[in-house]
Parts: C-alpha cells; structure tokens; sequence
C-alpha cells in the first residue's frame, strides 16, 4: 500500500526484442516510482536455445534476452516466466508485446484469470531505445485521461518521450497500417527504384492510411497522423524496420521465394506483421467494396500472395482513386 492505495503490479506478455526492451525500460521506471511493485514479470514463450537451456532459464540467469536483445541487461527486477498464468498473476496493469496474430489466441487463455479492474496497453515496436537513444511514443485513450497519464508515466524517461492522445482507434490504426506501408517501401528498395520513388510511396501509404482509418471508425482524429505513432513510426519503420529489410529481400528475388521461407531465414524467430496485416486489410476492402479506393493497400497483399509481380507496386499509380467520393466532399488527400 502506497498512501492507503494498493501498488499497481506491472505484468509484459511477450519476449521478443520489443519485449524485452519494454520489459527493462518499465522495470526500470517501477524501481523507482512507489506507487508501482518492483517486481515486472514478462512472460516468455519458451524456447530450447541452441546450448540446451530454456530460453526463461538463460535470461533469469543471465539478466538478459541473449537470443532477441543480447548484450543488454534487463534489470534485477525483471522475471521471465513461461507461465501465463503465473506471469499475470496479480496484475492490474498488462502490457501486449506480441505480435498482432497471438493476441486474440492469449486473451482466451486469460479469460477468468484476470484480477477485476486490470488495464491492458499494446505497444508499437522500436529498437533505439534499448540503448537509451533518443525516442517518442504515443499512448492512444478513450475519455479517461487519468488512466492514459499513469501508463505514460510507467514509460517515459528522459530519452523516452511518451504523449498521449484521445484516439485510440487512430493510435491503433496507425501502428497497424504502417506495417503494411513499410512492405511497399521494401519492394520499392528491392528493385532499386532510388529515394523519390520510396518517398512517394510513404506520402501515398499515409494517405491510405489516413482515408483507411477514418472511413473504418469516423471518430479517428487527422492530428494523430502528425504524432509519433503516425508520420514518425511510417517513417522509421519504412526506412529500417524488419518488414522492410524482408520485402527488400523478396523483391531481390523477384518474388521467387514466398515471405514465410524469408522470414524463417532472415528474422530467426521473429515474426513479420506486415503480411498477415495487408491480408486482414485486403479482407475488409473485399467485404466493403473499398479496393479500389486503396490501391497501395490492396496491392501489397496481392504480391505478397503472388498474384502480382513485385514491380506492381508502382504500376497502380496509374488508378489513382477518386477519394473525394469518401465521406462526401471530404477529401484525404
């Protein structure tokens, strides 16, 4: 108890890079702030590691994630714990560091196990500040700012600036769709198309991405395109991040070889989120009759499943959409 209220209990569920990296920045924060527990507890998906040991073996001893962030300690009061149920015993506060497919298949798990009243947030991922280089996030929410204000201060750091925003639907959206941008952006590098072109096709991406999350919830905000989980996020996650570096490779390829055996061989365990992404994008577009007011969107998907040849990326600019019919004369461009 802190001032007659109980401490809030910090669980992470996931271990990745982003994890691992959200696990040491939060338990770094409770350490020294007494309305939090020390303890953070982040659950591990287990591993055998090459040597033998259980992946939440060697980081429990070792105080770091040797196969997803080595050479960075985690903090003391990190726990791994390959236990779900254990991990987010006692919680109130539950941060999501997965990707975006295993979400629904854990909260399942987690049905009934829950203390009542526990808060959940999902992150956007990020290396840089694993080693403390500058960085923002944002926190998206809906009417209690109280709540936002807590999480942002569970986060923040000096080289961590964290803002939060009355939009959750548009935060989301955004650390969504950017991933499938970031695959055109890769499929432009691969075929060695220069700068302008790559620019361009951010500039467009944002705008689908903008027209996209506006039509699908009309409450979306146009400022939240302009904080760091918009413009910002695109921009660094087109420019270096592993959706990226594994579009670059297919289209090397010629899109010979399919992003699933590329992602195997390039990312050693981690997964892509911009495939799986433009596919459940491609599935709304269908069922609304929307695919031709995003190009860019629909045709990522379709050369990632192989209907298209990689170069399609920059043949749809020649159907550019009328998006002035979106929402009457409200135009996204």
């Amino acid at each position: 108890m802190e001032n007659g209220h109980a401490k809030n209990l910090v669980a992470v569920i996931g271990s990745g890079n982003w994890g691992s990296v959200a696990s040491r920045l939060i338990a770094s924060n409770t350490a020294k702030l007494p309305s939090f527990h020390d303890e953070v507890r982040m659950w591990v998906f287990e591993e055998i590691l090459p040597t033998g040991k259980k992946l939440s073996e060697s980081i429990n001893q070792a105080n770091e994630n040797c196969k997803y962030l080595p050479g960075i300690k985690l903090g003391a009061n990190v726990i791994a714990d390959p236990d779900l149920e254990n991990a987010v015993k006692d919680a109130n506060m539950l941060v999501f560091v997965t990707p975006h497919q295993f979400v629904e298949g854990i909260c399942k798990k987690l049905v009934g196990k829950l203390r009542p009243g526990t808060e959940g947030i999902s992150l956007i991922k990020g290396m840089e500040i694993a080693v403390e280089k500058f960085s923002e996030a944002t926190i998206g929410y809906k009417k209690d700012k109280e709540v936002a204000t807590r999480w942002a201060k569970l986060f923040a750091t000096p080289y961590f600036l964290v803002s939060v925003v009355e939009d959750i639907e548009g935060v989301e959206l955004c650390g969504t769709l950017k991933n499938v941008v970031a695959i055109a952006a890769g499929l432009v590098d691969g075929l060695d198309m220069g700068n302008n072109t790559k620019a361009a096709i951010m500039r467009i991406g944002l705008r689908e991405m903008r027209a996209f999350s506006k039509l699908l919830s009309p409450t979306v905000r146009d400022n939240t395109f302009f904080e760091s989980c918009g413009v910002a996020d695109l921009i660094t996650t087109c420019l270096g991040g592993r959706n990226r570096r594994v579009a670059e490779a297919f289209a090397r390829n010629g899109g010979k070889r399919s992003f699933d055996e590329l992602e195997a061989e390039m990312l050693h365990g981690q997964k892509l989120q911009g495939v799986s992404t433009a596919k459940e994008v491609y599935e709304v577009l269908t069922y609304r009759g929307w695919q031709e007011l995003f190009p860019l969107l629909s045709t990522v998907h379709e050369i990632c499943i192989g209907q298209l040849p990689p170069t399609s990326i920059v043949e749809y600019s020649e159907h550019t959409p009328n998006l002035s019919i979106i929402n009457g004369s409200n135009a996204y461009y």
